[in-house]
């Protein structure tokens, strides 16, 4: 059956798919449970075996697979198309976040960038494979998973699909991987990685009439701070810049402190991102944070630095760069433009990459409008988006 794009995507941002990231935040409009239920509805109609792979609850991948020429148990070729099923929250947001509303080309909604519209053109490709089933198509994995902004775990545990599980839709691990992301029509082959996690400072509360009878966590931590600032000043320097992702970076994202405005606060919490460039490691981007605190000027007491809630890997080029090259010149030959570029963000290309399978990144948007408190994809790049897809499997 053939898939209506612009409709596809609307249906797909009227449903929430919130991802709470970290908060304890309860409603429907959380976790992912919902776009999974619509997802295989879909893959039933189009006639596709599937399988859902339970994350947590109410958090399950759910992967299709659409069978090649040369069934890939048999030898036949594999490709995986990727896309994660959660958006980050809503708050702030300017447009009703859930009620898709197309105007001047664009579709408005919360994930319409990032990413639902990259799920929207994998989806419309498959269909249209499913359909006309080319001569020499490979077998197709279509992965939509769980859990990407924050903790990527749903694209972690999908290489527990290879080597095959029992009963698993894997037929074995897949030779390439495009992942879903809004790139611009342009093919990523690298990435940052990041290491995130909390700082905190301890004192001691005392009534705010006698300050002087507690221990300012606050206080504290606003050192603590400056020396982060001056470590963000010179991270970039410190390792060296990547070709194509730029310089290593360093930012606080959170602070929360105290209990009451009259009471000295006796602890202080802050969250670090340190982003990290191919070839860093997690550990090694931590470490050295944590120990330029301890040595900084003036940090004269306890900082404690719980371990990493979160090790994004960077993604490398080192492996990508023959399926980069063909998916590449599809969009030229279709659109006229593409290059191999780098980001400074992550994305779950990396982990599909720690499988040994080559993997890139491409959909449409610009990461620009992911995130936004006025969220909006172009439905003509959805449309490019979409045909590069199949042309590209197509052409096995």
């Amino acid at each position: 059956m053939p898939l209506d794009l612009v409709q596809t995507l609307g249906d797909l941002v009227s449903i929430p798919s919130v991802n709470p990231m970290g908060r304890p935040v309860k409603g429907p409009e959380f976790f992912e449970y919902r776009v999974t239920e619509y997802l295989q509805r879909l893959f039933d109609r189009l006639g596709l075996a599937w399988q859902r792979q339970t994350i947590e609850p109410q958090r399950d991948n759910i992967v299709a697979r659409l069978d090649g020429e040369v069934p890939a148990a048999d030898g036949g070729p594999l490709v995986l198309l990727e896309a994660h099923q959660d958006t980050v929250p809503v708050d702030g947001m300017t447009i009703e976040p859930w009620t898709p509303v197309v105007r001047d080309g664009r579709l408005y909604g919360r994930g319409s960038c990032d990413i639902k519209g990259g799920m929207t053109a994998m989806l419309g490709a498959l269909a249209r494979l499913a359909k006309e089933r080319p001569r020499g198509m490979p077998t197709v994995l279509m992965a939509c998973t769980v859990n990407e902004e924050h903790g990527y775990s749903g694209a972690a545990d999908l290489a527990r699909l290879w080597p095959p599980e029992s009963r698993s839709i894997a037929p074995r691990k897949p030779d390439v991987a495009i992942i879903a992301e809004p790139t611009n029509l342009q093919v990523v082959i690298a990435h940052k990685g990041a290491v995130r996690w909390r700082c905190h400072t301890h004192g001691r509360a005392a009534h705010s009439s006698q300050p002087h009878l507690g221990d300012n966590a606050v206080y504290k931590m606003a050192r603590v701070l400056a020396a982060l600032e001056a470590c963000a000043a010179q991270v970039g320097r410190a390792v060296p810049r990547h070709r194509l992702c730029g310089e290593a970076t360093l930012s606080v994202g959170t602070i929360s402190g105290g209990l009451s405005v009259n009471t000295v606060p006796d602890r202080c919490m802050i969250e670090i991102d340190r982003r990290l460039l191919p070839g860093e490691q997690a550990m090694d981007g931590y470490r050295q944070v944590v120990e330029f605190v301890r040595a900084y000027p003036g940090i004269d007491f306890e900082v404690e630095h719980e371990e990493p809630y979160l090790k994004g890997v960077p993604l490398g080029d080192e492996q990508n760069g023959a399926l980069a090259d063909r998916l590449v010149n599809v969009v030229r030959e279709l659109y006229g433009a593409c290059d191999k570029v780098g980001v400074p963000y992550g994305t779950d290309a990396s982990k599909i990459a720690l499988a040994g399978i080559p993997a890139v990144v491409f959909g449409p948007g610009s990461i620009d409008q992911a995130h936004t408190a006025d969220e909006w994809l172009s439905l003509d790049e959805l449309a490019k988006a979409s045909e590069a897809i199949y042309q590209f499997i197509r052409r096995g």
